[in-house]
């Protein structure tokens, strides 16, 4: 049995034609018979429908948390439920909003209400690129404060500044 992998209007990346597109329409393949369809494709506008191994979504990113636990924080778009395309078409992704998801499964993580998605949906993107990518970013603070405690001699005055913030940040994080 198959089950959707995306959804309409969400952004992908088709991976044999190397370009981003949105989701036109998702196709579930029935069988007589069967509860669920045996197969599910995606058509893109790009001519033919493609399986969901030859698309890939829009942030994908595995990353260790805080507490050293390997996660997988991503962004998603959510279906607009309230507004059409055409009625949001100034929008970064008309039609949809960006979802960070926090687990294995698409649920649980950060939303923000279409209300204020509305007032400024470019900072409300910008803030869910933050957000998805945030413990990749603690990550590298940590590996640069560790290299800065290994190699004290070898680093400028300027940079061990840096260090010395990036060092209150986690520590921050951590408690």
């Amino acid at each position: 049995m198959a089950k959707a992998s995306f959804h309409k209007n969400q952004r992908v990346f088709v991976k044999p034609v190397g370009t981003w597109a949105l989701i036109e329409r998702v196709v579930p393949q029935w069988a007589k018979g069967v509860e669920e369809p045996i197969k599910v494709t995606y058509d893109c506008g790009l001519g033919r429908e493609f399986v969901a191994d030859e698309l890939q979504t829009e942030e994908l990113a595995s990353t260790r948390d805080i507490t050293g636990n390997t996660d997988q924080w991503r962004l998603i778009r959510g279906q607009n439920k309230w507004h059409s395309a055409e009625e949001c078409a100034h929008h970064p992704f008309p039609g949809t909003y960006p979802i960070v998801v926090t687990s294995e499964r698409d649920w649980g993580g950060w939303r923000v209400p279409s209300a204020e998605y509305d007032l400024d949906p470019m900072k409300v993107e910008s803030q869910a690129r933050i957000i998805a990518h945030s413990i990749t970013m603690v990550d590298l603070l940590r590996k640069i404060t560790d290299y800065a405690e290994e190699s004290p001699g070898n680093l400028p005055n300027q940079l061990m500044d840096l260090v010395g913030r990036a060092r209150e940040v986690v520590r921050q994080l951590e408690n």
